[in-house]
């Protein structure tokens, strides 16, 4: 267990590293599979943490004597130090904190956004503001709603307006704010995590670029109303977060020009082995942990000294629950 309860830790860091790489992958599959390396990872590193302040802090005689274990059979079985143990506890502590927080602001912002869409006037999908600051943004709900100012659809063209409709629509299409929501979860777990939270806020917006240019059928136009939506709304002091004019607008102009990008399967695989890694290590060091509390109790048994043994009139015996043998029954 000393290695393998350090494994998710190390696949949490590489992951961290290799989150920017995923910008140039389709945004599709990037956004999917960043989702699901945030969240095996951040269950990774959680149970790494609870783990290593379980195997460090059951050391402590006072621990054992309540679980009923030897602590010398655990220090021989995994020697994880008292200091490794606080700093796990500490960790998990702290995580467990921020992650409560990041639930409550993330369920208030998604309920903000539900009373805003319901709140919106008319009941279509699309809502123009009279406002001369240009905007436009989604809105998720039930149903989500698109708004749009006039002074948004008086900077663009017919073609470019339909193409910022569309690339607004792909992200209530692909509920978007789910994706977002579950980053900024992860990365609540551990700052480790923001990289990935950072890409993926890119790739959903590559996500709903190439759905728009799927739909108007011109990546040119896409372009355009994202560079022009972009420069039109800088002055803007509020930005919705699922907005066409959200992300990293000059890589996401320069990618509209350029062709497709074409699948590409090493990356992915790579990621599924790493995660897979984390995965089964994390599974390993549970089990070991669990029998190693097993090797202690019967360690603990051998060198009790025995207890007087009451009987029952039925003939049982009174030990303790720890320290009995199992017994097999069979039918008479």
């Amino acid at each position: 267990m000393t290695f393998t309860v350090y494994v998710p830790l190390v696949v949490t860091v590489v992951l961290a590293v290799l989150a920017p790489a995923a910008r140039r992958l389709p945004p599709r599959a990037a956004a999917r599979s960043l989702a699901c390396a945030a969240l095996v990872t951040a269950t990774g590193w959680l149970g790494s943490l609870a783990l290593l302040s379980f195997t460090g802090l059951a050391q402590i005689p006072e621990v054992a004597e309540r679980g009923h274990w030897s602590v010398a059979a655990l220090r021989a079985e995994d020697p994880v130090s008292l200091a490794v143990a606080v700093l796990g506890a500490l960790g998990l502590i702290a995580a467990l904190g921020s992650l409560a927080v990041a639930a409550v602001r993330q369920t208030r912002q998604l309920l903000w956004a539900r009373r805003e869409a319901a709140a919106v006037p008319g009941d279509t999908e699309l809502t123009v503001l009279d406002d001369e600051v240009p905007q436009a943004f989604a809105l998720p709900g039930a149903p989500g709603r698109i708004v749009v100012s006039r002074g948004m659809l008086r900077c663009l063209g017919d073609d470019e307006r339909a193409a910022l409709l569309a690339h607004e629509r792909a992200h209530l299409r692909g509920r978007h704010h789910l994706y977002l929501a579950l980053w900024r979860l992860t990365a609540a777990v551990t700052p480790l995590l923001r990289p990935l939270a950072d890409a993926g806020g890119f790739v959903l917006e590559r996500w709903a670029d190439e759905d728009a240019a799927a739909h108007v059928g011109s990546r040119t136009v896409v372009a355009r109303a994202v560079g022009r939506a972009a420069l039109a709304s800088a002055a803007a002091h509020r930005r919705p977060q699922l907005a066409a004019t959200g992300g990293a607008v000059p890589q996401r102009v320069r990618a509209l020009l350029a062709p497709p990008p074409a699948p590409r399967a090493l990356p992915l695989v790579a990621g599924a082995v790493l995660l897979a890694l984390c995965c089964a290590s994390l599974a390993e060091a549970a089990s070991d942990s669990e029998r190693m509390v097993v090797s202690a109790r019967i360690a603990q048994c051998a060198t009790a000294r025995p207890a007087p043994v009451a009987a029952d009139p039925d003939g049982a015996s009174h030990r303790h629950p720890h320290c009995r043998p199992h017994r097999h029954t069979r039918p008479l």
